[in-house]
């Protein structure tokens, strides 16, 4: 089995295994929830508050920071095979999509993996797809005390190679409105076009 496949085979089961955590955690609703488009989830609860990590550029920041813009927040990791890219290109086809209205929006990459996810790593990563995304890390307590505002999930494959290790994390966008509010959450997977119509609708 050669390791493209079991990267391919370990994202599909993190995803699954994910959606399977957020259910039951309350990220997602059941069968009573409603949903609005074929990606989007609504009836989350609450999601975000306040955080203080370091921005690709070396800068201490808050969730202040951000506040008087929307924002598109994805956790993940630079080594991640297959699903951070595959999000971080979508991020950045809906930033050139959205043209002028970009300006009102701050794409935001968390890193769950910061032992390895350092200021100039993240950095590199996030400019390799589109330079208006902002991409953050911090101290292990710092990166946890976030991920629990938004009940996001991720830990590291024991098993797997010590130095090029696999981390199953949550595969979820968020969309926060200016006020740091949570306004949507989109599915993994969910177009381009349908994260930016909504966007658009909430400006």
């Amino acid at each position: 089995m050669n390791k493209i496949f079991t990267y391919s085979v370990a994202a599909l089961v993190v995803a699954g295994f994910t959606i399977a955590v957020l259910f039951f955690t309350g990220l997602i609703p059941g069968s009573r929830g409603t949903s609005q488009g074929s990606g989007i989830i609504a009836g989350a609860p609450q999601i975000g508050g306040a955080f203080e990590l370091v921005d690709n550029k070396g800068n201490t920041v808050t969730d202040k920071t951000f506040h008087g813009k929307m924002s598109l927040i994805f956790f993940g990791y630079t080594f991640c095979p297959d699903v951070c890219p595959t999000e971080m290109q979508t991020f950045a086809q809906v930033v050139e999509a959205l043209g002028d209205d970009a300006e009102q929006v701050t794409p935001i990459f968390i890193t769950v993996d910061p032992s390895r996810d350092t200021v100039e790593v993240v950095d590199e990563f996030v400019q390799s797809f589109h330079p208006a995304i902002v991409g953050l890390t911090g101290s292990e307590a710092q990166v946890e005390a976030v991920k629990k505002m938004y009940r996001a999930y991720s830990q590291k494959q024991e098993d797997g190679d010590p130095e090029y290790y696999l981390v199953d994390h949550t595969s979820f966008t968020y969309l926060m409105g200016p006020d740091g509010q949570l306004s949507t959450v989109f599915r993994y997977g969910t177009t381009p076009e349908e994260i930016t119509k909504h966007i658009k609708e909430q400006l």
